[in-house]
């Protein structure tokens, strides 16, 4: 059994520990947050601790990240790095995935998501329950699907952008991909239609701009 620790200790923290679990090859041996107020509490039969306790106690534990919030999650795993410790990716055995797909260290995949082919993924992504993934499209580090998201072929979704629950991103094309830009947010339920600038937030059906 290999050992992580979960970055977080909120709802989406919980989650992941189910799913570190559910791997049936990696077991959660605490949760790690940065609020010493939780440091003595026990979730789930899991302990909270500090970044330090866990590097000292759990040496050779792996960190994946349970935070939700995609730059928030980017800045404690940042922290996790400095401290030395390595990533896991953890994938549920309830995914559907070809082979033609590539996956950066630290993402996490919820059960029920179905990824087809030519698709890359890179780091410390997170990929929530029952979210489709279509040919060729290209999630970058930190990028956060909510569940229930459906990407399209030929999209491309940069570093760190969010993608609310139940939001659709219709397919472009090879010639000219859908980009949702870098810490974009697309609204619950929005279906986007046209490429979305960096930082700006969109919402409705078709998704339209709410602000930047």
């Amino acid at each position: 059994m290999a050992h992580i620790a979960i970055y977080g200790a909120g709802g989406s923290a919980r989650e992941v520990a189910w799913l570190v679990e559910a791997t049936g090859n990696h077991q959660p041996i605490c949760f790690i947050d940065d609020d010493e107020t939780r440091w003595k509490e026990s979730i789930n039969g899991i302990p909270v601790m500090s970044l330090n306790r866990a590097r000292l106690q759990y040496p050779d534990a792996k960190v994946v990240g349970g935070i939700g919030a995609s730059r928030i999650r980017q800045r404690v795993i940042k922290k996790a790095m400095r401290a030395g410790f390595a990533f896991e990716t953890i994938i549920h055995p309830r995914v559907e995935r070809s082979r033609w797909i590539t996956i950066g260290d630290g993402t996490v995949i919820c059960a029920g998501c179905i990824i087809t082919t030519n698709i890359t993924i890179g780091a410390h992504v997170q990929i929530n329950l029952d979210c489709t993934i279509c040919h060729d499209s290209i999630l970058e580090d930190y990028v956060t699907l909510a569940p229930g998201v459906h990407v399209s072929g030929c999209v491309k979704i940069e570093e760190g952008a969010y993608i609310g629950t139940g939001a659709s991103i219709i397919n472009g094309s090879r010639d000219q991909f859908i980009v949702i830009g870098r810490d974009a947010i697309i609204g619950a339920q929005a279906c986007v239609t046209r490429s979305v600038d960096a930082g700006a937030t969109v919402v409705g059906v078709p998704a339209k701009l709410l602000q930047r």
